[in-house]
């Protein structure tokens, strides 16, 4: 089986390639926001039709060229499925698609030939070392997009799983606010510094906000996006340290499956609200997923009830059982544990004994068994 992943590659133009590209792409989605308009008024998203009554109307009243302007139509079509009951809008300078028609690299992945409404350019690029070794792989469509000043291309490769590592048992992880993981080893990944890091910036952007000068937008620019680079790199970092202990101890990771905890979970006043809204879970869940899928390890969801109330040794269970955050005492045989370890345990048991689901971009569920893996979002790596 095969992946996809994105790379990021940072385009090192000059400042006439820059302005180059920049036309270009405000000139694409010029053309998808008149479409777009198009399409609402004759409420339809399809892409035959669409591209059928105006495609020589792209290409002479905003001059595409053929295949920019058939990534136009697609564009326009994705984003007015997503929602019909509006019609899609696009800013001037947002993501443009490139397919293999429209890029190619040269001497091997120093530069990139790409089209602009001036032809085609040849522009130096930088890839980091871990990327350059995705890129020399099979490459799909791109990304052109415009971010903090640079121009970056984002470029979807398929990368083949690992070799299928022999299963003996399974790391149950529990996922949560206080500790972002918990694995059935009892080993505790702290949210502590996340936390910290967001009543930080939080309060950060309300004092800048507040100020309303020059400077505070200035300051609030260049501090855009800090907080969710470090989260980032903090869920990047306890998923690969899960998935090589996984690996290194022939184990499947069991994970719960919390689609849609935020509207189930009761939270008292905006700090709470705040704090499970900023709980990253998905990207952590995504970046095992992805990471253990290149292992050749088999990540399994299985439901995530009452697993931090289920007595690991007795499976009484009972609110009651849980005392606090961290405390876990079974009213039934006085079991005392760490209440994340314990979710972690009945996790792994739940995965082993009981029918899970197993995550898989077609929605199928399978016996844990099986070779079957989840691939995830195509994360960037």
């Amino acid at each position: 089986m095969c992946m996809k992943l994105v790379a990021t590659v940072k385009l090192l133009c000059s400042k006439v390639q820059r302005e180059q590209l920049l036309a270009s792409m405000r000139r694409c989605n010029e053309a998808c926001e008149w479409l777009g308009e198009q399409a609402f008024e004759e409420k339809t998203a399809d892409k035959i039709r669409l591209q059928r009554e105006h495609y020589g109307a792209l290409r002479e009243r905003f001059g595409l060229s053929a295949q920019m302007a058939v990534r136009a139509i697609s564009k326009v079509c994705e984003a007015y499925k997503r929602d019909k009951t509006k019609r899609p809008r696009f800013k001037p300078l947002g993501a443009v698609a490139y397919d293999q028609r429209l890029y190619s690299f040269k001497g091997g992945l120093d530069r990139l030939s790409i089209l602009s409404l001036a032809g085609r350019i040849l522009v130096p690029v930088a890839i980091g070392s871990y990327h350059r070794g995705r890129l020399e792989g099979a490459r799909g469509q791109a990304d052109l997009v415009y971010r903090g000043g640079a121009l970056y291309l984002y470029v979807t490769v398929e990368v083949p799983d690992g070799s299928p590592v022999e299963i003996k048992s399974t790391l149950g992880v529990d996922l949560g606010i206080r500790n972002l993981a918990t694995d059935s080893d009892g080993k505790h990944h702290s949210g502590d510094e996340v936390e910290a890091t967001r009543v930080r910036y939080g309060e950060l952007r309300r004092r800048l906000q507040a100020s309303g000068t020059k400077s505070a937008k200035r300051h609030l620019k260049k501090s855009s996006g800090r907080e969710y680079r470090f989260r980032s790199d903090t869920n990047h970092r306890i998923s690969k340290q899960l998935v090589a202990k996984a690996r290194g101890t022939g184990r499947r990771i069991a994970l719960e499956d919390l689609s849609g905890i935020r509207d189930r979970v009761t939270v008292r006043g905006p700090t709470q609200r705040s704090r499970l809204h900023g709980w990253s879970f998905f990207q952590l869940r995504a970046f095992v997923s992805y990471k253990a899928a290149l292992a050749g390890i088999p990540v399994i969801l299985v439901d995530p009830r009452n697993t931090s109330r289920e007595c690991p040794a007795c499976h009484h269970t009972a609110k009651e059982n849980r005392k606090s955050q961290a405390e876990f005492l079974c009213r039934s045989c006085g079991f005392a544990a760490h209440a994340d370890w314990v979710g972690a345990t009945n996790i792994a048991r739940r995965a082993d004994v009981m029918r899970p689901i197993v995550s898989r971009q077609n929605g199928e569920t399978v016996q844990p068994d099986t070779s079957v893996r989840f691939s995830g979002t195509s994360p960037v790596l």
